[in-house]
């Protein structure tokens, strides 16, 4: 990795994390105005905060425990490209917002563990998707130091949203698929250089999902 491609990405991380302590703390000075912009399932006034709510956290341990597993998987995604993160960052987070707010429990719902979730599954598949040595040992290494975040999909504690979790792990997979599908997307900005990630392909076989080339 060259060092100018490692503090691009590190700005990218810093801002997100500056915007995650401003907000948070931006909440307090309201004395929790704020939690009102969390999803609220099934209130049709409410659809448009399914962008608000990853912003917001309960307290400090909530923020600080989200913002660790954020600035690690940010990270790993970041390494298929700024462009492919935001992208990918949008739609976990569009479409993880949309099923919480149709069938999750009826409560508020607010944090980032839903878009957490999402680069997780998504770093997963792309391991199976991609294919290329570094995707491959990424996966790996996620699945080896966080597998066991597969538990948060599950019901546990009543005050955490595991549909959060188990919708943002599902958008994780979709994106990974509608990415590698839409290539475009993120070959606006892609470097011109050839690569595992955005080049040509350089795998004998085609993932069964991506669609057949006109001939």
């Amino acid at each position: 990795m060259k060092i100018p491609d490692l503090i691009e990405r590190l700005k990218v991380i810093a801002i997100l994390c500056g915007l995650l302590v401003v907000v948070h703390f931006a909440n307090l000075l309201s004395g929790g105005y704020l939690n009102s912009y969390g999803i609220e399932p099934r209130e049709f006034d409410s659809i448009y905060t399914i962008f608000f709510a990853p912003w917001l956290h309960g307290d400090l341990t909530h923020l600080g425990n989200n913002m660790l597993a954020l600035v690690v998987f940010s990270f790993l995604c970041l390494l298929n490209g700024r462009r492919y993160f935001l992208v990918a960052s949008f739609l976990i987070i569009a479409i993880t917002g949309i099923l919480v707010w149709l069938f999750a429990r009826d409560a508020l719902h607010i944090g980032a563990s839903g878009w957490i979730f999402g680069l997780w599954s998504l770093i997963i598949a792309l391991g199976w998707i991609e294919r290329s040595v570094r995707n491959i040992v990424v996966a790996l290494g996620v699945v080896f130091f966080y597998g066991g975040m597969v538990v948060g999909v599950l019901p546990t504690t009543g005050f955490i949203s595991f549909e959060s979790h188990l919708f943002g792990a599902i958008a994780g997979i979709i994106t990974a698929i509608f990415l590698e599908r839409n290539r475009e997307l993120v070959l606006a900005t892609a470097a011109r250089r050839p690569s595992l990630e955005f080049g040509k392909s350089r795998r004998p076989w085609r993932f069964p999902f991506r669609r057949q080339k006109d001939r």
